[in-house]
């Protein structure tokens, strides 16, 4: 467990939200496994997918063949990482990838325009053979064997490594199904190889939502108010074409609705947890949501998630599938660019705003207003 000093913590101001959590979340299902035992079960577990996608751009799936052990490890790797003296996970701050952020550890501050969560995180790139592109200080981060005082096993990035390999197949064979929903039987990987391909900008992010100090109380105050709702991670949407999400078991994931009401998700430490990103809405037309998302820390344990974001080559052209137009009349949603000039576009702005809308056609700009 990592407690953040005094002296840290008062140079941090998040807004606190002092009202009770929101509902809980009815979160969609699919079993992977079970989609594997047949032609018909598959197209089942395909129209299940895109039935969440448009729905709530959001699902979490079952049988999902990575391996308990590995989540074991991958678990302890974090917390041990995080639970490190503030001056050895500065070590990992130097830049991961390209020699510049935003890769590296960071603390509180999320991007570069102003936005503060009550958070700590690694984010790092993935090579082309599906490893983590990290500093070298996680080499030296080691894991421990289960027994007390056992020597290390392995390495946090060795846990990394594998991690990343297991979850992108999985998140391939996901997105195979997102294809085959939507009826692309010509071209089942027509999102997973572009996550695939050589020179995909894909992402690993590990986040440490340190335990949220109660507040000094006047006798009697219920515990909501010792310990207010604070601000892990603001609301926004994920740029990707997919993200793909594992915590630990302390809640704190919030998705909003289709009609603008905020849900808590339950932690389930067995699934894996699908955003549909930004890219997706585009190469769908729409059809598959992008989930606005948040993350707000109340409890008095650490929240630690790890999330693998899919997403194209910088130089890949994003534009509605021309199947799916047609299905339209025709009517394209979003002008086609690339993932660099999104990526470049997302980066000048704060985590809530809308980064589609610079890219939508005059038509869908229209059809939003009127």
């Amino acid at each position: 467990m990592v407690v953040l000093t005094k002296g840290e913590l008062e140079q941090i101001t998040l807004p606190a939200v002092q009202r009770a959590a929101p509902p809980l979340a009815f979160v969609p299902e699919v079993d992977l496994s079970a989609a594997a035992a047949s032609v018909a079960a598959r197209s089942a577990a395909a129209r299940a997918v895109a039935k969440a996608c448009e729905d709530h751009g959001f699902f979490k799936v079952t049988g999902h063949g990575v391996p308990a052990p590995l989540l074991a490890r991958l678990e302890a790797a974090a917390a041990a990482f995080f639970a490190l003296p503030q001056r050895d996970k500065d070590k990992a701050a130097a830049a991961a990838v390209g020699g510049s952020p935003p890769f590296g550890y960071a603390s509180k501050r999320i991007g570069g325009n102003g936005d503060l969560g009550w958070v700590e995180y690694l984010l790092l790139g993935v090579t082309p053979a599906g490893a983590a592109a990290a500093p070298s200080a996680l080499s030296a981060a080691p894991v421990s064997s289960a027994s007390e005082g056992a020597a290390p096993s392995c390495c946090f990035r060795d846990v990394l490594d594998e991690y990343i390999a297991a979850v992108r197949r999985m998140t391939c064979t996901v997105l195979e199904l997102m294809a085959q929903g939507l009826g692309l039987d010509d071209d089942t990987a027509v999102f997973s190889r572009l996550v695939l391909d050589r020179d995909s900008d894909s992402m690993l992010r590990v986040n440490h939502y340190p335990p949220r100090p109660e507040t000094a109380a006047a006798a009697g105050e219920p515990a909501e108010v010792r310990r207010p709702r604070l601000t892990g991670f603001g609301e926004h949407t994920d740029p990707q074409i997919i993200s793909v999400l594992r915590s630990n078991d302390t809640a704190g994931l919030e998705i909003s609705l289709r009609d603008g009401s905020w849900v808590s998700v339950p932690s389930d430490t067995q699934s894996f947890f699908v955003n549909v990103g930004d890219a997706l809405q585009v190469l769908t037309n729409g059809r598959f949501r992008s989930v606005r998302h948040r993350v707000m820390v109340s409890s008095g344990r650490p929240r630690v998630s790890v999330i693998f974001f899919g997403g194209p080559p910088p130089r890949e052209r994003l534009a509605p599938l021309p199947g799916l137009v047609d299905r339209e009349g025709g009517r394209r949603r979003y002008r086609e660019f690339t993932w660099r000039e999104y990526k470049t576009s997302a980066y000048r702005t704060k985590l809530a705003d809308n980064r589609l809308c610079y890219f939508e056609t005059t038509t869908a700009a229209a059809a939003a207003t009127s």
